[in-house]
C-alpha cells in the first residue's frame, strides 16, 4: 500500500545517535510548535505546558535527570538539536478551562452570551477528578495526544526524534521548576537529524504486530 501517510511512519524510528552539527532550522521548529498547539484534547482543555531545550546551557540542565539513573538517554539530550519537555496540569480546575472558554469567544467558536452554558464540558474534567482535585490520569492522557501528533509532524518534515520517558521526574521538577511552575513534566522528546554512522538503529528493518492480531472488524 502507498500513500504519503505511510511513507511518513515507515521513515520514522526512535533515534538512538544524533549529529550534534545538524540543527533544525527556525522555520520547521515553527512548524512544530504550531502543530503541538494545534493538537487535540479532551474538551479542548489543551491542560499542557512546553518546554523547549535548545541551547547547549539549557540542554545541560537535563542531565540531573538523565545522567545517574538512565544514562543511555544521556547523548540524545546532549546531541539532539532540541529537546522539548511535555507537561500536564495535575489539578485542572475550572479556572484554568475558563481561559479555553474564553478563548474561543475572542476566536468566534463560544458566543459570549453562551459563556456559562459552555462550561458544562467540563464534567469531564471533573468525572476524572479525585476528591484532593486531582486529575493527573485524565490531562496527562491528553499530553500524549500531543505526542503523537508531534511525531507525525516530525517524520512528514524528515526530523529525527526520540521519545524519553527514561528521565528521573523529580529531578526535572526540581531543576525546571520556574518553568514548568504548576505543571508536571511526563516525557521529553529530542529532535535533531541522526548520526549518518553511529546510529545503530538507523538500518534496522520495521516490526509490528500483525493486523489480524490487533484489528478487530464488526460488519
Amino acid at each position: 500500500m502507498n500513500h504519503p501517510i505511510l511513507e511518513d511512519l515507515q521513515w520514522r524510528y526512535t533515534t538512538k545517535r544524533y549529529d550534534k552539527t545538524q540543527k533544525v532550522a527556525p522555520e520547521a521548529l515553527a512548524v512544530l510548535l504550531e502543530a503541538l498547539r494545534l493538537s487535540a484534547s479532551s474538551i479542548n482543555s489543551q491542560p499542557w505546558r512546553f518546554i523547549v531545550l535548545e541551547s547547549d546551557e539549557a540542554k545541560a540542565r537535563m542531565l540531573c535527570a538523565v545522567a545517574e539513573k538512565y544514562p543511555f538517554n544521556q547523548p540524545a539530550v546532549l546531541d539532539s538539536s532540541h529537546v522539548i519537555l511535555f507537561a500536564y496540569h495535575p489539578h485542572y480546575h475550572r479556572e484554568a478551562y475558563a481561559e479555553v472558554v474564553d478563548g474561543g469567544i475572542a476566536d468566534g467558536r463560544i458566543l459570549a452570551a453562551k459563556r456559562e452554558e459552555a462550561f458544562g464540558a467540563f464534567r469531564f474534567a471533573e468525572m476524572n477528578m479525585d476528591e484532593t482535585g486531582d486529575n493527573s490520569a485524565w490531562t496527562r492522557a491528553q499530553t500524549y495526544l500531543a505526542l503523537g501528533n508531534a511525531l507525525h509532524t516530525l517524520a512528514r518534515l524528515r526530523i529525527d526524534s526520540t521519545t524519553m520517558e527514561g528521565i528521573d521526574i523529580e529531578a526535572i521538577q526540581v531543576e525546571f521548576a520556574k518553568e514548568l511552575g504548576d505543571y508536571r513534566c511526563a516525557v521529553a522528546l529530542a529532535i535533531g537529524y541522526r548520526h549518518p554512522q553511529e546510529d545503530w538503529n538507523a538500518t534496522l528493518p520495521k516490526s509490528r504486530r500483525r493486523p489480524e492480531d490487533i484489528f478487530v472488524h464488526l460488519v
